[in-house]
């Protein structure tokens, strides 16, 4: 019974001390082994692992591509049109003992701090060169630049232990104080150009109202014409019909024109004569037909 009770609890230490001696490194992580803040070896594989228990600790580091988004920083290019850059970097951790070396126990955040500040100078330093405008950040040629970066990152990260893999501008903007000055003075261009439009369509509009008035006047003036010389020829014809009835009969021609004389004097329900009796205007009348009448 004694063996048994003192066997029991050494069966127990001596499966805890094993079991706190293995450990496994995932595919997704290397890890370090550390005794009393050395580094005693480097796990990189995957698998099954063993250290000393109590004397020997793991710290495990992501082996993954890793995110990491920058400060908005405002840069200035050499047109010195200020732009509010706003980017991100994927990166990981290709030597874990130069990590380590290089953040100590601070780990992931620290290094994140310190690939942060990196990123921001070069980024400025970048798009601040002499031969950088803004036109040319907006461009296509944006791709140059951040490759421009990425690799001046990755020179720079090397001392961290990290591998910067990719670097990409999200956004490039105006400062919030010269949005509006900037969009008035779109505003205002856009303006100008549509009140140049305008002019250009009212002066070509003009141009085809003179035409289309000068034709209209041409082509009326042309068929008043047209319309004299026929209406000329008409009465000519139509006089020389006349002349040539009356003139076979003298006295129906006097009767007919003062018919005509009696017609247009006594025109509308409300026409008034003032005459003597003896006026020679119903001459025609009183003699019978016999004389000609005075034409009006």
């Amino acid at each position: 019974m004694r063996k048994t009770t003192f066997l029991i609890p050494l069966i127990v230490v001596l499966l805890a001390v094993g079991m706190s001696s293995i450990f496994v490194v995932d595919e997704r992580e290397k890890a370090l082994v550390l005794q009393f803040g050395q580094i005693k070896s480097v796990k990189e594989e995957p698998g099954l692992n063993f250290k000393i228990p109590l004397i020997q600790e793991v710290v495990r580091y992501d082996d993954r591509i890793l995110s990491l988004d920058t400060d908005v920083i405002e840069v200035t290019p050499s047109d010195d049109r200020r732009l509010v850059v706003d980017a991100f970097a994927r990166y990981r951790i290709s030597d874990v003992v130069q990590f380590r070396q290089a953040v100590g126990v601070g780990g992931l955040r620290a290094a994140e701090d310190r690939l942060s500040s990196i990123l921001n100078a070069q980024i400025r330093e970048v798009l601040g060169a002499d031969q950088v405008t803004s036109d040319t950040i907006l461009s296509e040629d944006r791709r140059i630049l951040m490759n421009r970066i990425r690799d001046q990152a990755k020179a720079s990260a090397r001392g961290l232990g990290l591998d910067v893999v990719d670097v990409r501008l999200k956004q490039t903007n105006l400062p919030t104080q010269n949005l509006e000055a900037t969009f008035a003075r779109m505003r205002a261009e856009r303006e100008r150009e549509a009140a140049d439009e305008i002019a250009r369509g009212n002066e070509a509009a003009q141009r085809v109202r003179a035409l289309a008035d000068r034709t209209v006047t041409e082509t009326m003036s042309e068929a008043e014409r047209e319309a004299q010389v026929i209406r000329g020829e008409a009465d000519a014809r139509r006089n020389g019909i006349f002349a040539e009835a009356f003139g076979q009969d003298p006295e129906f021609f006097a009767f007919y024109r003062s018919m005509q004389a009696y017609e247009n004097a006594l025109q509308g329900s409300n026409s008034s004569m003032v005459m003597t009796p003896d006026s020679e205007f119903f001459e025609y009348l009183r003699s019978g037909g016999r004389q000609a009448p005075v034409d009006q």
